[in-house]
């Protein structure tokens, strides 16, 4: 008679797997509810610490770049050492990383904060996507909870920039950390009482050395992106971040298929499906950061909007994603992901042309059907992301699966935050946003319409028949790789 593998999730009742779903959904809501409310607040804080536009990129881009390094090694320790107990650490090092946040002194404290923030977010959301997909075990069930899971980022996008405007104007901007205190809180005292204890049947060790490289091909490619306006494209320094982040990744495709427990298995990449999730979540994600970046600078540098209003010309974005969120989860159990892709590409896509080709932040109709738009696209594109990247991969791997598509994401809002603030920082040079901001904003707003458009291309292509049968051969490898890795452990390089 087979046995269970150890801490395998117990047949959990429809209520209590709702309550796990609710819980896992608190720890997203402040991590995403953070970047939201932060944007607002962004030249509030620029102008207390009398910062640059490179210096409001690193509030955002410190955070999600140490977040997108982290993930994979988070994932797979929490599938190793007990997801429960990942995720309840993560709880606690972010909420206090939050309060450290409110109380920083200077921008260099900040960004530090903000990197420790980061580590406990990384504990967070592909360890909580994990026990999801672990408690929902039925696909179509499992497609629609992964569709309330987008929802939330629905609601942190709809009540992040009213309630970060109303804390800025009211309160000031250190008030923005202060929510994740009671939501944190509550999260980890449910969490200890409800969410059951998980691993996977075959844990898989560290990798130092693939960790470094991460570390080192995201940071030296982030800072290379941030400082070149103002280093200058051909500095010394900056070719030479750019050298090792190029190294780097050399480093990491001859190195990782070495290991028989990679911190990225690359055979992963074998299933067109899950390819195409990595690279969507990529370009949605840099669309969503450079669109988020723009509108907070044009609103409130341009228009002279304060941060509540500036919040409120926003909300059309966010209520169409959190209205498509968990109509595109409906939509994946009951049709599949193809046609959210579809969806979500045309609509980011329309949106990105509307800026850059028609000047859509100069008249109200045009910028209020822009957000709609964008908002509309994101919120399609969320859920099939998830499902589709943990979906084709064997229960064993979804820790590592979730972190591979949650590392997208940040990779992506990280790219495109820095990307986005370079061109616009290079258009602007010293002249005033309001002089020079629509002509210089426009080539950023072509790089995200290339975005949208990449998820529509993408989407089309990787959710087909023959994509499907890539997804079960590389299944098919995982699972013969593992029962090979197990035979056979002296095939693991020392780390």
């Amino acid at each position: 008679m087979p046995v269970a593998p150890p801490f395998a999730p117990p047949q959990l009742t429809h209520r209590r797997r709702m309550l796990v779903l609710a819980i896992c959904c608190m720890s997203l809501l402040i991590v995403s509810l953070d970047n939201t409310v932060l944007n607002v607040a962004l030249p509030s804080m620029a102008r207390e610490f009398g910062t640059s536009i490179s210096g409001m990129q690193w509030t955002i881009d410190a955070y999600t770049l140490v977040l997108a390094t982290l993930l994979m090694l988070a994932g797979s320790t929490a599938d190793r050492v007990g997801r429960r107990k990942i995720f309840k650490v993560g709880l606690v090092v972010f909420t206090a990383a939050s309060v450290a946040c409110s109380l920083a002194p200077n921008l260099e404290s900040l960004v530090a904060f903000r990197m420790l923030q980061a580590v406990g977010g990384s504990m967070l959301n592909p360890v909580a996507m994990s026990i999801i997909t672990n408690t929902f075990t039925e696909p179509r069930e499992r497609a629609r909870a992964i569709g309330v899971w987008g929802g939330v980022v629905g609601i942190s996008m709809a009540a992040g920039p009213l309630v970060g405007g109303l804390l800025v104007d009211s309160v000031g901007w250190r008030s923005i950390f202060w929510i994740n205190l009671p939501v944190g809180l509550a999260a980890l005292l449910l969490t200890i009482r409800y969410v059951p204890e998980s691993r996977a049947p075959k844990p898989r060790r560290p990798d130092p050395v693939g960790q470094l490289l991460v570390m080192v091909l995201f940071g030296a490619l982030t800072y290379a992106i941030i400082e070149a306006p103002t280093a200058g494209w051909t500095s010394p320094l900056i070719i030479a971040f750019a050298a090792a982040a190029l190294l780097a990744l050399i480093g990491l495709l001859a190195y990782e298929p070495r290991r028989a427990d990679p911190l990225i298995d690359l055979r992963f990449f074998g299933s067109a499906p899950f390819s195409g999730a990595t690279v969507i979540a990529i370009s949605a994600f840099a669309a969503l950061g450079g669109f988020l970046f723009l509108s907070t600078l044009y609103l409130q540098n341009v228009r002279g909007l304060n941060a509540l209003h500036a919040g409120v010309w926003m909300l059309p974005m966010a209520a169409m994603t959190l209205v498509c969120a968990p109509l595109s989860g409906r939509l994946i159990g009951s049709r599949g992901p193809r046609l959210p892709l579809l969806i979500a590409g045309v609509a980011m896509t329309a949106s990105g042309v509307l800026f850059a080709a028609f000047d859509a932040e100069t008249s109200n109709g045009t910028l209020f059907l822009g957000y709609v738009l964008f908002g509309l696209g994101f919120g399609f594109v969320n859920a099939p992301i998830t499902n589709t990247a943990v979906s084709g991969m064997p229960r064993s791997q979804a820790g590592v699966a979730a972190a591979v598509a949650s590392t997208s994401r940040q990779i992506g809002q990280t790219l495109g935050v820095a990307v986005i603030g370079a061109v616009l920082a290079s258009g602007v040079g010293s002249s005033s946003y309001a002089d020079t901001f629509t002509e210089a904003s426009r080539p950023a707003w072509w790089i995200i319409t290339g975005c949208g458009l990449a998820v529509l291309v993408l989407g089309a292509l990787t959710s087909g028949r023959w994509a499907r049968e890539t997804a079960r051969r590389t299944a098919e490898r995982l699972d013969a790789g593992s029962a090979d890795s197990a035979a056979r452990p002296s095939t693991t390089l020392a780390p």
